[in-house]
């Protein structure tokens, strides 16, 4: 994996503290680097009922949203289509053309949306799909009959209404719906995975909300989610993840695509995300930030982080350290540096690279940061929370 390195190259251990080492001097600014890269849009893979939106493009200065204009005969049908969305329907789809014996793993939300109902309480839902979207779920039950029961019996119902077997896994990312979802699966045979990398289910939400919860005749815009996402406070990085050293690093969009290809055959450890599904259209050329981690334990640290269900790697500037997040809730001080005008400087250039790239980066573990080759290979993406 020939990578780009930010100059913050020969750092402290991870997982531990420490001053940083004697950083290259800087021939110029790293921000300048990263090219900016075209903003992200959804692609329109929902069936035509749920055919919604494409995530806008971020509007020139002095423009906004509202301002856009279809620029094509397919963007404006779109729109029209839109418009004929009824927000009181559920959803029951399979794309014609899967394999429904094939998709072994869902991602699910259960919880209560901005609507309220004909008691005045607020409305249940749960929405189901694959990471591909070619299965696509949704049920809005009273508040008064949520359980894991109702849960596990609306679980095997999806199955059934789809004509598909119950998956073997099934992801979520609401911390506080852990009892409930996890029973529920139990009693199905089916593994419950607290993760954030529902990335699929994560846009689906953002758009359900913009077409259809707020169309809704219920819809209530000043409710708050019931059951927010959990920023906890880091904890220590367990001995088990530490590493040796880490580098900021970026590769091309082309070597991502490459690494991604070989997850699986050359190496075992990994996390990948479905690109085309996620409307990513950059250059080949164009640099994606990571981080790359180096240890003489490589293959037992990959194997280890290939359980926890990585989601993201962000700098917290304040404190002087990286913040690895995985899981549901869990944050851990990955690494630390000693703060410095340089320093600052590269870490806020990674993360300018970082929101250049639509929130695209990468993990890397290595045998050594000089290495071509990876042992384990994660591609993340920063999303903020859904609004439900």
């Amino acid at each position: 994996m020939a990578t780009v390195g930010f100059r913050l190259a020969v750092p402290p251990p991870v997982g531990r503290g420490g001053e940083a080492a004697k950083c290259v001097s800087p021939s110029a600014s790293t921000a300048s680097r990263f090219p900016r890269s075209p903003s992200l849009a959804l692609p329109r893979r929902f069936p035509p009922r749920t055919r919604t939106h494409r995530r806008p493009s971020a509007p020139a200065p002095g423009s906004s949203i509202s301002e856009k204009r279809p620029s094509s005969a397919a963007e404006a049908e779109a729109e029209a289509e839109e418009e004929e969305v009824d927000p009181c329907a559920e959803v029951r789809y399979l794309d014609p053309e899967a394999d429904g014996g094939s998709i072994r793993e869902w991602e699910l939300d259960f919880c209560s949306r901005p609507i309220l109902d004909e008691r005045g309480k607020k409305v249940w839902e749960l929405v189901v799909c694959d990471r591909t979207l070619s299965l696509q779920y949704t049920r809005y039950f009273p508040n008064n009959v949520i359980n894991s029961v109702t849960l596990k019996d609306a679980i095997a119902s999806v199955a059934t209404t789809l004509g598909v077997p119950l998956p073997d896994k099934i992801r979520f990312f609401r911390s506080q719906m852990v009892t409930i979802i996890t029973k529920a699966c139990n009693e199905l045979g089916i593994k419950p995975i607290p993760s954030k990398r529902c990335i699929s289910l994560l846009l689906w939400l953002e758009e359900r909300y913009e077409v259809v919860y707020s169309r809704h005749p219920g819809f209530q815009p000043r409710l708050k989610p019931l059951l927010s996402l959990d920023n906890p406070f880091p904890m220590n990085l367990p001995e088990n993840l530490f590493g040796d050293r880490w580098a900021f690093v970026q590769l091309p969009f082309s070597a991502i695509k490459e690494e991604l290809s070989s997850l699986g055959s050359r190496y075992a450890f990994g996390g990948s995300l479905d690109l085309d599904l996620l409307g990513f259209e950059f250059e080949n050329k164009t640099l994606v930030p990571g981080l790359a981690v180096a240890s003489s334990r490589a293959k037992p640290l990959a194997a280890w982080m290939n359980g926890l269900e990585v989601s993201s790697v962000e700098t917290d500037i304040d404190r002087g350290c990286l913040i690895l997040s995985v899981g549901v809730s869990t944050r851990y001080i990955y690494a630390t540096y000693k703060k410095s005008a340089r320093t600052t400087q590269e870490a806020e250039a990674w993360e300018a690279a970082k929101k250049a790239c639509g929130g695209l980066h990468f993990l890397a573990i290595q045998e050594c940061l000089d290495s071509e080759d990876c042992v384990g290979f994660w591609l993340l993406l920063d999303l903020p929370p859904p609004p439900v």
